[in-house]
């Protein structure tokens, strides 16, 4: 898979996922390349970069929050381990 084809792949299922989620829930990155890729930790080990950067392009639209500890961090300005919310009366489009 191409590093093109994997963004627009995250980008589909996060806009899936955030459309479908439940108020206050969020999205664990690595259970979104385990969707993808299945469990061979090698492969979605792969998508990991392409899932953060599809996150902070979407936070940074404001189409979703990247949340550390629960709390809404800034999308350019983060590390470790995050997850990906909606934004507030936001409808991610696919």
């Amino acid at each position: 898979m191409t590093r093109s084809a994997d963004r627009a792949q995250v980008a589909s299922l996060i806009a899936e996922r955030l459309g479908s989620l439940e108020e206050g829930r969020s999205l664990d990155p690595t259970e979104l390349a385990r969707a993808i890729a299945g469990s061979d930790e090698k492969r979605w080990r792969l998508l990991m970069p392409a899932i953060r950067e599809v996150a902070v392009s979407l936070a940074a639209t404001g189409a979703a929050v990247i949340l550390r500890k629960g709390k809404a961090v800034d999308p350019s300005d983060f590390k470790g381990v995050y997850r990906i919310a909606r934004a507030a009366n936001e409808r991610v489009e696919t």
